[in-house]
């Protein structure tokens, strides 16, 4: 695999972080079995790894998702995330910098494993003019290049994040569009959140529901900020002098981090959960994605609907838009959202 990626670049330091990155993950990887029954690992990591196990299973009997070795082992990387990720965009566009790679295709991010290396990385772009963004990543799929472990950067999640999490992931092993992030991250986003809206119903309780629905609310709110902002600028970037998109745009920033400040005051009862999101000065490269996760997703949801919740069906109708050619895949979802 290494030698079919690099033959193909000319950047072979970057490819070569990733080959050994990606190769050490596989040797920290331990059997579940191995560490379950290692009388050392503390009581809580054992409850999770079993809930993994049993939201796993779960995930292939109910939601149709691959059965193969992916999270039936675990690794303690012994640092917060598995990788980080540097997105880029111009000082008065939305535009995010594409990077195209042999297997994923063009995406707008570039990925290392080293934290400094992506600092050194961004530095490298803002010299150059870019405004950017450096987010940790907890999980990524390997897309069946290897069996992907259960990590430490996401295990302690909650019991409802953690399931979240590992149907989103499956999802992107049972279908990936090479150069389409925002057709698969909406597709494993509408996976995850039918998976999860089940999975409540037969594992959850009361407790688990309640605090569900609060994170979910969260999310909803910062979500919904962003795409007011979002679309503020993309108003402020049509017209005007360099100068005046530049002002304005400095405006519906302040905007962006006071009324972040009054949800959390007033809404969220001084919850902070995403104040890492803020604590890079803001810029383009934060909102330049912010769309991905959700461009398709009411179109995979009106889908589901149409397919009567019948999740082989939907997989089915899915796998045969996934087929066709850009422009016609997206004219398909752009009717299923409407």
């Amino acid at each position: 695999m290494l030698t079919v990626i690099v033959s193909g670049c000319g950047h072979l330091s970057y490819y070569w972080q990733a080959a050994t990155g990606q190769l050490a993950l596989n040797a920290a990887r331990r059997p579940l079995s191995e560490v379950l029954a290692d009388p050392s690992t503390p009581a809580q990591l054992r409850r999770k790894l079993e809930l993994a196990q049993q939201i796993r299973a779960y995930a292939v009997s109910e939601l149709g998702l691959p059965d193969n070795k992916s999270y039936t082992s675990y690794a303690d990387l012994k640092r917060p995330y598995v990788s980080w990720n540097v997105v880029a965009a111009p000082e008065l566009s939305l535009q995010a910098k594409q990077w195209c790679f042999p297997i994923a295709g063009c995406v707008s991010y570039k990925g290392y494993f080293d934290e400094n290396a992506a600092k050194s990385f961004a530095q490298a772009l803002r010299s150059e003019g870019w405004e950017v963004y450096i987010s940790g990543v907890p999980a990524y799929s390997t897309l069946g290049w290897f069996e992907d472990p259960l990590l430490n950067t996401f295990i302690y999640y909650s019991d409802v994040e953690l399931a979240r999490l590992i149907f989103h992931e499956l999802a992107h092993r049972l279908l990936y569009v090479k150069g389409d992030s925002s057709f698969n991250e909406s597709f494993a986003s509408a996976v995850e959140e039918l998976g999860i809206e089940r999975w409540m119903k037969s594992h959850g309780n009361e407790t688990l529901r309640a605090e569900y629905a609060v994170v979910s609310g969260y999310k909803r709110d910062f979500h919904a900020l962003l795409v007011t902002t979002r679309k503020e600028l993309e108003e402020v970037y049509k017209t005007g002098s360099d100068e005046e998109k530049r002002a304005r745009k400095a405006q519906v920033f302040t905007t962006l981090r006071a009324n972040y400040e009054r949800l959390k005051r007033e809404r969220w009862k001084g919850y902070s959960g995403y104040d890492r999101w803020f604590a890079q000065p803001l810029g383009n490269a934060h909102l330049a994605g912010i769309a991905t996760y959700t461009e398709w997703l009411p179109a995979f949801r009106s889908l589901l609907k149409r397919e009567a919740y019948d999740i082989h069906k939907f997989y089915a109708a899915v796998q045969q838009i996934a087929k066709l050619p850009l422009p016609q895949r997206n004219a398909i979802l752009q009717e299923l959202n409407n």
